[in-house]
């Protein structure tokens, strides 16, 4: 259980305006300079709280945390910056949202090098970055069992010893309309809630933090999760174009190559690339039998050996397998995930995630949770497979939005009072996936992005985290996508990707919180 922590002991407000930004240079592809409609009522309210939000704060506190070294001092500024059309900012302009920041430097005596900043976000999208705040970056955490199932209220922050100041100075990012940050009108969001446009909106922001805090000397890292390593691969891109040279990105839980998690007709890559983990989800969950079942590895190699060669070669086929193929197809297929074969063949040999989810453990009554797949919960009465929540995030959500929302007005004094949004469920539903000219019947990709700027930057190093037991972003899906990265071998050799045994938040995992930080530690050393 979580103790209390006491208020921060100085605490200010400044209300100066917010600065000029220095934009950064957009895609020629996103219509930054669109003229915009007419003004409706609901977009003047939109505006008029925009302006609201921007001349609020900065709001700063002081802090400390102890780690296994030291006893880290540090200071914390919530601040909304502006996201801006022009180019030049000459025009006058106002800008069109705003994005929160909320960045932890530790004071460092004077005359010392500037420490490394890591800018951090999570996805969605739609997602505010509190899960990687105060999940397993930041000074302080949300504490969840170690299986995954949220613990009972009251929920608070603690100390988190294992926070990532020892090495950055870090800065968490709320795009517009997460956590408390908001667009002026409907055509400023049409223009930030897209693939690009974020991307071109956040280089903006982060050229112009830089700015405001004079940091143009440190290295700067960048840190994403879920869709926020969607977000961070194409960043790491434009933060090059824009005279930005990374020394890292960190890329937690990856979806960089949607077609590998999107189950949809026609695109068979999903069902082979999630097979492992399932069998890894059941083998914990005690369906497999014989040597499969004695060990979450042993599971996993059947799998992926499986997956790698006869069930594409069976998926591939289609209609042109043999009816013997088709049974021992399916007979492997229930070996490797414990469900029924003659249900794996009613369903064309194509396990989806949902057909997974309801299936897995039907006999129990129970839904397998997505994000995080030792967690399970209670089906309804008529054994429905209407997806109604995730078990997965369910267990953390609650934690985590009323222990944030306390921690953001009592410890750092923001003193707003809508309520934040962890997750926007509009955003993700109005995103527009379309990149450039592209319209339609495609997926949206950021790994041309990711390794273009491997090959641009020969300092940009990458390490990537992933829960075996996620079945939103599996692992293997992960592996599948960096293996198919545009670089060289000489470049790949900058490539880093590490597997912990929980799911898609796996520092909520105590163990692999410790070993994420260990492995980040180690990465930078490298």
């Amino acid at each position: 259980m979580a103790h209390r922590t006491a208020p921060s002991s100085a605490r200010t407000r400044d209300t100066s305006a917010a600065g000029a930004p220095i934009p950064a240079t957009p895609r020629p592809d996103v219509a930054l300079n669109a003229p915009a409609p007419a003004a409706s009522a609901a977009d003047g309210s939109a505006a008029a709280a925009l302006d609201q939000l921007l001349q609020s704060g900065p709001w700063t506190s002081q802090g400390q945390v102890k780690t296994s070294r030291s006893t880290l001092k540090y200071r914390c500024t919530a601040e909304f910056l502006p996201v801006v059309e022009d180019k030049l900012a000459s025009t006058g302009q106002p800008p069109i949202a705003a994005v929160m920041c909320t960045a932890y430097q530790v004071q460092s005596p004077p005359g010392a090098p500037q420490r490394p900043v890591c800018f951090a976000f999570n996805g969605g999208p739609g997602s505010a970055s509190i899960w990687l705040q105060l999940g397993a970056l930041g000074p302080k955490r949300v504490v969840i069992q170690d299986d995954g199932y949220a613990p009972a209220a009251p929920h608070e922050v603690q100390d988190n010893p294992l926070t990532w100041l020892g090495m950055f100075d870090l800065v968490f990012l709320d795009p517009p309309h997460t956590g408390w940050a908001l667009a002026r009108d409907d055509e400023a969001r049409k223009k930030v809630l897209s693939v690009d446009g974020d991307v071109a909106a956040l280089t903006g922001v982060m050229r112009q933090w830089l700015s405001r805090h004079r940091r143009w000397n440190s290295p700067i890292y960048l840190a994403g999760e879920s869709y926020g390593t969607t977000r961070g691969a194409a960043l790491a891109d434009s933060m090059q174009a824009s005279g930005v040279a990374l020394s890292g990105l960190i890329l937690v839980s990856c979806a960089m190559d949607l077609q590998t998690l999107r189950f949809t007709a026609a695109n068979d890559l999903p069902y082979a690339l999630f097979l492992p983990a399932m069998a890894n989800t059941s083998q914990y969950h005690g369906l497999l039998k014989g040597r499969l079942g004695t060990s979450p590895e042993a599971a996993r190699a059947a799998a992926e050996d499986f997956a790698q060669g006869d069930y594409l070669h069976a998926l591939h086929m289609g209609a042109r397998l043999s009816d013997h193929g088709r049974r021992q197809t399916a007979k492997r297929l229930g070996e490797l995930t414990g469900l029924p074969p003659d249900l794996i063949e009613q369903h064309n040999l194509r396990i989806s995630d949902q057909l997974y989810f309801f299936e897995a453990l039907r006999a129990q009554g129970r839904i397998v949770g997505r994000l995080e797949s030792r967690v399970t919960g209670p089906m309804g009465a008529n054994r429905s497979r209407a997806w109604e929540f995730d078990p997965g995030i369910e267990s953390i959500s609650g934690p985590y939005a009323m222990a944030g929302q306390a921690y953001f007005s009592q410890e750092l004094g923001i003193d707003l009072r809508a309520p934040y949004k962890l997750i926007n469920a509009e955003v993700n539903k109005g995103w527009n996936w379309n990149r450039g000219d592209a319209q339609g019947n495609h997926f949206a990709s950021t790994t041309p992005d990711l390794a273009r700027a491997m090959r641009r930057n020969p300092h940009l190093k990458v390490l990537v985290a992933s829960g075996r037991y996620d079945l939103g972003t599996p692992y293997s899906a992960t592996d599948w996508s960096l293996a198919q990265l545009d670089i060289p071998t000489e470049v790949r050799t900058r490539l880093t990707h590490r597997y912990y045994d929980a799911g898609h938040m796996m520092y909520t995992r105590t163990a692999d919180l410790k070993a994420l930080h260990h492995d980040v530690g180690a990465w930078l050393k490298a």
